[in-house]
């Protein structure tokens, strides 16, 4: 496949600075400066930050809001097949000229200074969001949140932080209390701040940061699961939605924090109905995603499924045992270097059967052979594969299986372009 120019560009922004992640503020004040701070013309924006759920939050925001008819900016990372799908401008993914226009006014304007990668891609999303009307941006925290890059607008319409757990640790450290303090730094003052449900020293944190940055910690909601779907209610009311779209039992939660961020804003008028259109039209992918119809799921036996998702950490394999509990799974696993795999495969080892271990091609992942020590370590039987493909054939087609493949964003989007199921 022929480069882009617009990977041209983004290979030459990759130079800028030593360091993929050095996470401050002052180098992203510095360009938005020079670009005529564009983060202070942005829509009406919800700021979302957490370790999982963010996208599946986010695509539940951004489906009610398109069923109320809204205009949606959505700004993501990382992106899974091309960086363009970063950038969404009306709910469409960036067009590659408007791109290239903007990843190189942003490189000509920043004349070579020291700038991260992430900071500069950023700096231009912000530019592209500034600049093209809509009603409401969706905007996901990069890392962190304290220091993160999307944190320089200051009067966000809400902030939202989904579940917290550990990762990216080489930059947040491994004490939960920090890693909650980094991420509801976000908070705003006078700016409604709604957290998923989260451990007892997190939701403590983020209420005391909360409350330090002057923003207004919204409680008063909660929801259970119903037969057909789940019940929310808070001080407006109750809604009885239908069962979300997204696959997996916690996607309820993401859900309901969705639809309560919506309803404690004054700003968006949203109606009754398009939160239960808005829940049931949600798409997100690699996440819980079935592709069974793909090419590599009709390589297996009649009767099969194959289902890939990108969680990456301890609480995305719970997810994953969780979606397929007393089922009989096999895993097709790849994971970065810098990932727990050990932890994330101890809550799936009494329901897999098997596992193919595989190297990400390209990343720096772990070689196959210790994926497949870490799944011996969690007594689940394993080998190695050279690729997904070969890890399929090895299934065969004899017997129908139920087989995931997972671990990794990058090992998602790989199997996305291998199957022409590119996002669009």
């Amino acid at each position: 496949m022929s480069k882009r120019v617009s990977d041209k560009i983004l290979e030459r922004l990759l130079t800028l600075h030593p360091k993929i992640i050095d996470l401050s503020l002052i180098r992203m004040n510095d360009i938005l400066n020079k670009l005529e701070n564009p983060q202070n013309s942005l829509p009406p924006t919800i700021h979302v930050a957490g370790t999982n759920g963010k996208g599946s939050t986010i695509a539940y925001l951004w489906s009610i809001l398109e069923a109320a008819g809204l205009s949606v900016h959505i700004y993501t990372s990382p992106h899974l097949v091309r960086f363009a799908e970063r950038i969404r401008l009306n709910g469409k993914i960036i067009e590659e000229t408007y791109l290239q226009e903007i990843l190189e006014h942003c490189e000509k304007i920043n004349a070579e200074e020291p700038i991260t990668y992430f900071e500069i891609t950023t700096a231009a999303a912000f530019k592209a969001f500034a600049d093209n009307p809509a009603d409401v941006l969706i905007l996901e925290v990069g890392l962190g949140g304290r220091l993160d890059a999307t944190n320089v607008v200051d009067k966000p319409l809400s902030t939202v932080i989904t579940p917290i757990s550990h990762d990216h640790e080489q930059f947040l450290g491994n004490d939960l209390s920090i890693i909650a303090m980094e991420k509801a730094s976000i908070a705003k003052k006078n700016t409604p701040l709604l957290s998923a449900k989260q451990q007892r020293t997190v939701a403590d944190k983020i209420n005391e940061i909360t409350d330090k940055n002057g923003g207004k910690l919204i409680t008063d909601w909660d929801y259970n699961k119903t037969n057909s779907g789940f019940n929310y209610n808070d001080h407006f009311g109750s809604l009885n939605l239908p069962a979300p779209n997204l696959s997996g039992p916690h996607q309820i939660s993401n859900a309901a924090l969705a639809v309560a961020v919506l309803r404690h804003q004054t700003t968006l008028k949203i109606t009754d109905d398009c939160y239960k259109k808005g829940v049931t039209n949600a798409n997100w992918p690699a996440r819980m995603q079935n592709i069974t119809d793909s090419p590599f799921g009709k390589s297996l036996a009649k009767g099969s499924e194959l289902w890939l998702d990108g969680g990456h950490n301890p609480a995305a394999g719970i997810v994953v045992a969780d979606t397929f509990k007393d089922q009989e799974i096999i895993l097709i696993c790849g994971m970065m270097e810098n990932k727990d795999t050990a932890r994330y495969l101890k809550k799936l080892a009494p329901l897999t059967k098997y596992l193919y271990g595989v190297h990400v091609d390209g990343e720096a992942s772990h070689p196959a052979i210790d994926i497949v020590k870490f799944a011996w370590a969690n007594n689940i039987t394993a080998e190695t594969a050279q690729s997904v493909e070969q890890a399929l054939a090895k299934i065969g087609t004899n017997t129908p299986s139920k087989v995931v493949i997972c671990g990794s964003l990058y090992l998602a989007g790989q199997v996305l372009r291998d199957n022409d199921l590119i996002p669009d």
